[in-house]
């Protein structure tokens, strides 16, 4: 009897220990999480590169696969179809998208305000919001710096009937500025600024739009909602590990940049794409005592405020339906 009972309890913890191998093994399997950029590759995607070369997103149980795109309605239409799992693009046409009805959610925020910049001439500076008045500045349709240049001129007190738009192709926007057409264009410092300044040897001056008021919800993480459901736990593990990869490139943005030109060989030289690096860095934060991409409702609020401003939404929906922060919960 008691040989018997031995041999039934040593058969219950060999059972017991392959069981827990079994779970530990299946809980250790990387689960695929495939993202979509909005644009091509720019330094602004930095972060995911250093974070995949440092072995951040294995260590959090994800396989990443990282794709460009082709705009933010291309992402988010692939996203809609089930192509991605999530996909990485501006916040404020994330919140138009939802309003219309889409069924997705932004489930981080990094950039509660884009970092958009007003650059003008070396003979016509534009610094304060107010220098704005009598200047020419180019606009092109769906343009973001210039779309809500009348927020922006209500906020600051500026008389925007002395400021003219010129309406042109988006890609005539930035070579009109620079042959002397207009007086100001709008670009993001995160991007265009440091390419236009390498490529022209100017310093330009700036007029910081954010730091005047303007907070138009920038680079978002947005997923379905049955995305969310299905996936939720991979979705979490990938923006913990986004964390990580973007303090590790405000720390060494050099480190950043070498992963990100391993993958963009055509890209721009190396102290540009560090430029772009740094200048995102500083660009990403979240409330006092909340994680990295936390979203605040106030942002929401704001923002489809600015949205309504020029475009016919009806009445907005309520703040949450717009957001999740349950993901970046511990």
């Amino acid at each position: 009897m008691l040989h018997t009972t031995r041999v039934i309890r040593g058969t219950v913890l060999v059972a017991t220990t392959a069981l827990a191998m079994l779970m530990a093994s299946q809980s250790a399997k990387a689960e695929d999480v495939k993202v979509r950029f909005s644009w091509k590759l720019k330094g602004e995607y930095g972060f995911f590169y250093l974070g995949e070369q440092k072995g951040l997103y294995k260590d959090a149980g994800v396989t990443l696969k990282l794709g460009e795109g082709a705009g933010s309605q291309a992402a988010l239409g692939s996203l809609i179809q089930g192509q991605e799992d999530a996909v990485i693009l501006p916040g404020i046409f994330a919140l138009s998208a939802i309003q219309k009805g889409m069924p997705v959610k932004i489930i981080a925020l990094y950039q509660p305000e884009s970092p958009i910049v007003l650059i003008s001439h070396s003979d016509k500076p534009v610094t304060t919001p107010k220098d704005l008045e009598g200047k020419t500045i180019a606009h092109a349709v769906g343009e973001t710096g210039t779309s809500y240049l009348g927020a922006f001129c209500e906020i600051n007190k500026v008389d925007c009937s002395k400021v003219a738009k010129i309406q042109m192709d988006s890609q005539s926007r930035v070579p009109q500025f620079l042959q002397g057409q207009v007086d100001v264009v709008s670009v993001y410092r995160t991007n265009d600024l440091p390419v236009l300044e390498d490529k022209t040897g100017q310093k330009f001056p700036v007029l910081d739009m954010t730091k005047y008021g303007l907070a138009i919800p920038g680079m978002a993480v947005v997923a379905s909602d049955n995305g969310i459901a299905e996936k939720g736990a991979a979705l979490k593990s990938f923006l913990a590990a986004n964390a990580k990869a973007i303090e590790m490139a405000r720390s060494d943005p050099a480190a950043a940049t070498v992963a990100l030109k391993a993958v963009w060989q055509a890209g721009p030289s190396d102290k540009v794409i560090q430029q772009q690096i740094e200048a995102t860095s500083a660009s990403v934060h979240s409330p006092s005592g909340k994680p990295i991409g936390w979203v605040d409702d106030k942002v929401i609020a704001n923002a489809l405020k600015l949205v309504s401003g020029v475009e016919q939404i009806g009445d907005p929906k309520p703040a949450s339906t717009f957001y999740t922060n349950e993901l970046l919960t511990q």
